[in-house]
């Protein structure tokens, strides 16, 4: 792994995984469920000057948002291991163009959009041909949940040579000893700063 303060910051991206309405906004699927924690509604706010310290630099944005591909019934396609572990999920929750698959406010817009049906950012996704197309070459990575899509992506940018930093702080699990024990297990994949950190690496980089 390259030390990130070498990076070419024109040629970073800032990657955030799931960080949209159905998950965090009060009226989205996991709002009308009750599935909320405060570590994950803090992220946004907390990734957002971040993602303004990026693009004065030249860097992009990237967000990968979780997405349920609805059926000619309108019935979404889910994972049964997913219906398993979230009931509550239903017809129009995380449908591409919603407004629950939409990118959180905070946010919005993101120069780059990708929808995601599994963990990894990666997986059977347009990312790699974005960052090639964009001149991208490492990852700055945060967003939820931290043992799943935001490990998931971590790891499959490791298998692919793309040098990153994990978001100690810019990422949250519903489970905060799940997000100790994650931060601890990828220690030999990426780089982990705070968003603090990286904040002042972003700002002090000419």
């Amino acid at each position: 792994m390259s030390e990130p303060v070498q990076w070419d910051l024109s040629r970073t991206g800032l990657l955030t995984i799931d960080l949209q309405n159905d998950f965090i906004h009060p009226e989205g699927a996991y709002g009308r469920a009750g599935q909320r924690a405060d570590g994950i509604a803090a992220l946004p706010g907390r990734i957002k000057p971040l993602v303004d310290a990026l693009r004065k630099r030249g860097g992009h944005y990237i967000s990968a948002q979780f997405t349920l591909v609805p059926d000619a019934n309108g019935e979404p396609l889910i994972a049964p291991h997913l219906k398993k572990l979230r009931p509550f999920l239903g017809k129009g929750d995380f449908a591409p163009g919603s407004f629950g698959n939409t990118l959180v406010d905070t946010l919005y817009p993101a120069d780059f959009v990708v929808e995601k049906v599994a963990y990894s950012a990666f997986y059977q996704t347009r990312l790699e041909y974005i960052m090639r197309a964009a001149g991208i070459d490492n990852l700055v990575v945060g967003g939820i949940v931290t043992n799943g899509g935001v490990a998931s992506t971590l790891r499959d940018a490791h298998l692919r040579n793309i040098d990153t930093v994990l978001l100690t702080d810019g990422s949250a699990a519903f489970d905060s000893t799940l997000h100790e024990a994650t931060l601890l297990s990828l220690g030999t994949v990426t780089a982990q700063m705070t968003c603090a950190d990286v904040l002042t690496w972003l700002e002090k980089t000419s």
